[in-house]
Parts: structure tokens; sequence; C-alpha cells
């Protein structure tokens, strides 16, 4: 798929526009209704299908396959994120009012990062073929150790602020309390953080620790630098609304490190046996219809069986 520079512009300028425009609708803080998240989350699910569907019609079955298993599976990556975010909301006592705002910005700075990663993946595989070697195996080694996580019941429970974090705090100072949207404000004679502030760039700099499993895993579902980046950035847009919309979902979902793990596990397989077969080795390759079909199925399967089973603990803990 060779994209030009003015197809990279137009894109990268209307989703400014895109974001723009989400920025200029939700600039008054407020607490997101459920109506009002399920009506913004559709709106980015169908502006998603559409570009996949562009992709169809100008660029072949190809690309628009490779779009959308990538962006399912960004999506699917970008639930766990959000239990996580429910962690640092906690952590720092963020208002109601405040959390679309933070959200916002914290999203918009993990795009930021997320597309250096991008790039910097791209100018890898174009140098070092051997990289896919190393992406599959580091995603297998995730599975595994999701896996491991998922039966010993070691989940994270309490969010603890990294140390780069806590030396930006140190530096700048941080206020003892929020002023509305504001980021920074003067205290006892010195400019400071707000706490504001600190939670963005908390959700921000977690993103980009979640990057470094999503990245490698949407590369092995395409090569092309453009559907990397258009997947992660519709789903990560839309990652603000589908945190209001199913917060209360989350604990329910009690199988999805199972799902996550099995579909990184089979992205880090179908790495290895590309890289294989790049090297001259006979090996058969994992197409994108089948990958499309078994990373729906995978989520479709988990979620049915997490809702089942928090169905049934329910229902145990209400006769007991």
């Amino acid at each position: 798929m060779d994209v030009s520079f003015d197809v990279w512009a137009l894109t990268i300028a209307a989703l400014c526009v895109l974001i723009g425009a989400d920025f200029f609708i939700g600039r008054k803080p407020h607490d997101v209704s459920f109506k009002e998240a399920g009506i913004w989350s559709l709106v980015w699910v169908a502006l998603a299908t559409v570009f996949g569907i562009g992709l169809l019609v100008f660029s072949g079955t190809g690309p628009a396959g490779e779009f959308f298993a990538g962006y399912i599976t960004e999506k699917s990556l970008s639930v766990d994120n959000l239990f996580v975010f429910v962690l640092i909301m906690a952590k720092f006592a963020v208002p109601s009012l405040y959390q679309q705002r933070v959200l916002m910005v914290g999203v918009l700075v993990a795009l930021v990062l997320r597309a250096i990663f991008i790039a910097l993946g791209a100018a890898m595989i174009s140098t070092f073929s051997w990289v896919f070697y190393v992406f599959g195996a580091f995603l297998i080694w995730t599975a595994w150790k999701l896996l491991q996580d998922a039966r010993t019941g070691h989940d994270v429970e309490e969010y603890e602020e990294s140390k780069l974090l806590k030396a930006v705090e140190r530096h700048f100072g941080v206020a003892d309390r929020y002023h509305g949207t504001k980021l920074w404000v003067r205290q006892n004679g010195r400019r400071v953080m707000t706490p504001m502030l600190v939670v963005m760039l908390a959700i921000g700099s977690t993103d980009l620790l979640f990057a470094l499993d999503s990245i490698p895993a949407i590369y092995g579902l395409t090569e092309e630098p453009y559907i990397v980046f258009t997947a992660n950035a519709f789903a990560l847009m839309g990652l603000r609304q589908l945190y209001f919309l199913i917060g209360g979902l989350l604990k329910r979902l009690v199988h999805l490190t199972y799902g996550l793990a099995i579909i990184l596990g089979f992205i880090g397989v179908k790495l290895v046996l590309h890289a294989l077969h790049e090297s001259g080795v006979p090996v058969p390759e994992i197409g994108i219809p089948f990958s499309l079909a078994f990373i729906f199925l995978v989520l479709a399967v988990t979620t049915f069986t997490s809702l089942r089973a928090s169905k049934k603990e329910a229902q145990a803990d209400g006769t007991a």
C-alpha cells in the first residue's frame, strides 16, 4: 500500500478537526451521562467503520481487512487500559465533573506518544527483519504473563505512580487541591502544577506502557504504518466515551484477561511464522480474514463467559 504525503497530511488534518470538535463539544465540565457516552461511542465506531469502508473502496480488501483487524485488536486492548484509568481516577480523587477533561487530554497525549512509537517500529521493521522475531517472542511472553496473573488472581488493585512522575511532582510542586480545569496555579508565591495536570500525565504515561504490547500486536496484523496509526487513532479517540459507557461493566469482565492473552499469543505466533517465512523457511502464514475472525470470536466468547460468571457469582452472593 503506497500512501502519499498528501494522504498522510489530509488524514492527520481530518483527525485534528475531529479531536478539535470533540474538545469543543466537551469543553464545559460536566458529568457524562450513560446516554451521552453511548451516542458518542457509536459516533466514533461509525467513523472508524466509514474509514475502513473508504480503504475498501480505494485500496481493496487487504488494507481494509488489516485496518478492521487492527482496530478491533486495539479497541479490545484499550478496554484493559480502562481498568487502570479507573484506579488512577480513584488514586487522585478526581471529581466526576472533571473526569471527561482529564481523559480527553490524557488520550491526546497518549496518541502523540503512540505516533512516535509507531514511527520507531516502522523504522526498525524496514531496517531489521529480525525485529519480527523480537516482537513475536515479546507478545508470546506477555500472553503467558497475563495468563499466569489471571490464574493466580494477581490483579492490580491500586495505582502506583512511576518514579518519573514522582520526580516531576517534586521538581515543579503540586497544589493541595483542584482548581477547576486549570493546569498551573500560583501557591505561596510559586507556580505549581495542579492535581489535574498530574492525572493527565499519569494517564498519558500509563498508556505508553500499554503501547509496548499493543504496537507490536498491530504490527503483527499489518506492516503498513498508515493503517497502524489510523487504527490506533480511532481506537484511542473513542476511549473516553467507552470509559463512561462501560465503567460499571469493567468488574464483570472477569475473563477479559484470558481473552487478551489468547489474542496476544495468537498474534505473537503469527509474527514468528511471518518472520520464518521471510527467512525462507517453508511454514504456513496466517491470513487477515482468519485473524479477524479469530479475534472477534475470542472477544465474543470471553465477554459471554465473563457476564455469565459474574451473574452466577451475583446470584450466589444474593443467596448467601
